[in-house]
């Protein structure tokens, strides 16, 4: 018995370790970005999750890696040395993906509403370009 589990549960852990990958180091930058630009959407407290990392599954478990939770869960308390990180992780990229869905999806209201301007010819093709540059700065991450 005691073999079985030293053979499958450090194979489990890998496997799973895959559900709380971080964002990587670009997205971390367009995050802070956003930040600064006020355009983040929270889904989840980074905080929060490292916190709760600190119960038996309670970050993963709070980031949606449910399967990753139930491993932590059973290799509690042993789990304390990574969970904590892995729910701060999983929270940031929830965040991370909420904030450039909506961003995309004002965006692309915003230049809707821009293209039907031009159309209905109330704006030239000259404030056409200068509003449009104007929105891509608005939602960019620069």
């Amino acid at each position: 018995m005691k073999r079985w589990l030293v053979l499958v549960l450090p194979s489990l852990l890998v496997l799973l370790s895959g559900c709380a990958t971080p964002i990587t180091s670009v997205q971390s930058q367009e995050l802070r970005a956003y930040q600064a630009k006020g355009l983040e959407i929270q889904e989840k407290n980074p905080t929060t999750a490292a916190a709760l990392g600190i119960l038996p599954g309670g970050g993963s478990f709070y980031t949606r890696n449910y399967g990753l939770g139930v491993v932590n869960l059973l290799l509690w308390p042993l789990s304390v040395l990574w969970d904590p990180m892995s729910g701060y992780n999983g929270a940031q990229a929830i965040n991370y993906y909420a904030t450039q869905q909506v961003i995309d999806h004002k965006q692309q209201k915003e230049m809707s509403r821009l293209d039907d301007s031009l159309m209905a010819g109330s704006i030239t093709k000259l404030q056409y370009v200068a509003k449009k540059r104007e929105i891509e700065s608005k939602y960019s991450a620069d």
